[in-house]
């Protein structure tokens, strides 16, 4: 499984989605679950397109859960 979201690593959405999925699915998992997601640090809008997650960042996720 893989989340992507915008919301900063610590506290965000998928957090919370990669919880509730451990707790009910961890047994079912063939791989670890991988976070894309924004950093964790303030950041002007005008480097939005380096906090966001990007195509790259996606695929190398992916890649390391198919891969593990």
């Amino acid at each position: 499984m893989v989340i992507a979201h915008e919301a900063p690593r610590t506290s965000g959405f998928g957090a919370e989605v990669i919880s509730t999925v451990q707790e009910r699915c961890f047994l079912s998992l063939e791989s670890p679950i991988q976070r894309v997601c924004g950093w964790d640090t303030p950041f002007p809008l005008v480097y939005e397109p380096f906090y966001v997650p990007d195509v790259f960042r996606c695929y190398e996720a992916i890649k390391a859960t198919v891969e593990f």
